[in-house]
């Protein structure tokens, strides 16, 4: 893979890259691939995972500008051969992407509602997570994991949200918002998502 040296450079954990204008080093909890590179270590600005390996991403994969956010228990994978674009990951357990996966610009990908649904929770929440709360006392909100299969493509500010498997071979057009599972093969748009099998689209 060829790649332009003076926009991306090889992720290695725990090191600074040399001439970026984001000066904090990458996390040193992930495990990389060979050849698999990243514009800025500004895409770890919400890297929060204190798990033994937060981040896992394989061989091949080029990370443009993503934000790249698990939270203290939170892991990411990304396979082989994947390319991430400015999108948003955000994972308080797991999100997992598959090899050879193309996820655009503005997406967002995240496996809860980082929120309870109750009101009165949700009042409570707001509360605790203001200047005057105590993060440590949030109520409890749902997660569960997101799963991108192989070789999927997700559009321009498309959302995937918490629970979700993604079928292999499937495309999310742009803007689709997805919170039911996508069968492989398909193809998905709108809000409420329309799926369809890309057999007949």
């Amino acid at each position: 893979m060829k790649t332009n040296a003076k926009i991306f450079h090889l992720l290695v954990p725990g090191k600074k890259i040399d001439g970026d204008w984001c000066s904090f080093a990458i996390p040193a909890n992930i495990e990389i691939g060979t050849n698999t590179v990243i514009d800025s270590s500004s895409c770890f600005k919400k890297f929060f995972s204190q798990l033994a390996v937060g981040l896992k991403v394989g061989s091949n994969v080029t990370l443009q500008s993503p934000a790249l956010a698990p939270e203290k228990n939170g892991y990411i994978e990304i396979g082989d051969y994947s390319f991430i674009s400015s999108a948003t990951l955000a994972a308080t357990s797991k999100i997992i992407i598959g090899r050879y996966c193309h996820i655009a610009g503005g997406v967002t990908i995240v496996d809860t509602d980082f929120h309870p649904l109750d009101p009165a929770d949700r009042l409570i929440d707001t509360i605790t997570i203001s200047t005057v709360g105590n993060k440590s006392r949030r109520p409890f909100f749902e997660s569960a994991a997101v799963i991108i299969e192989d070789d999927v493509w997700i559009g321009f500010n498309a959302t995937i949200l918490k629970g979700v498997t993604i079928g292999k071979g499937s495309i999310i057009e742009p803007g689709a918002v997805v919170s039911k599972n996508v069968p492989k093969g398909s193809i998905v748009s709108g809000n409420p998502a329309i799926i369809k099998s890309l057999e007949y689209a």
